[in-house]
């Protein structure tokens, strides 16, 4: 493996972090900086949608819906998104394609859980999302 391909590792694996960090918070502004400007988000069983500020309508959209930060109960006091399992499918210089399971929970338990097939790219020192696809494979 080349110094380069490592530090793309490092780099994609703090994209993923910066997404879960910021939707831990409710930051859905600094989640969708997480992607490219014109990246895409796909909620299996849902249309995608293209760019930051449609990424920040759907994913409001999905919290108001139901998702863990509006539950009958009231808001939980927190969120936590836990990512495992980063599979490197296929890195260049120029793109990523990688996959990984998450679990969501908050203080009342298990939230939802499922899997990331994404597409990351460089812009500048970091990499961002082009492509993220959620698969649920269940919500409590």
């Amino acid at each position: 493996m080349q110094s380069w391909e490592l530090i793309a590792r490092e780099r994609i694996r703090d994209a993923y972090a910066a997404y879960t960090h910021a939707g831990d918070r409710g930051r859905l502004e600094d989640l969708a900086r997480a992607f490219t400007e014109d990246g895409e988000l796909e909620i299996k069983g849902r249309p995608p949608v293209s760019g930051r500020g449609a990424i920040v309508e759907l994913l409001s959209e999905v919290v108001t819906a139901g998702a863990s930060v509006t539950l009958e109960e009231g808001r939980p006091r927190y969120v936590r998104h836990f990512v495992t399992n980063i599979m490197f499918d296929e890195i260049t210089r120029e793109q990523a394609r990688t996959s990984a399971y998450f679990l969501v929970v908050n203080d009342r338990g298990v939230d939802h859980w499922g899997r990331y097939r994404d597409t990351l790219v460089p812009v500048g020192d970091r990499w961002r999302f082009s492509k993220r696809l959620v698969r649920l494979d269940d919500k409590r």
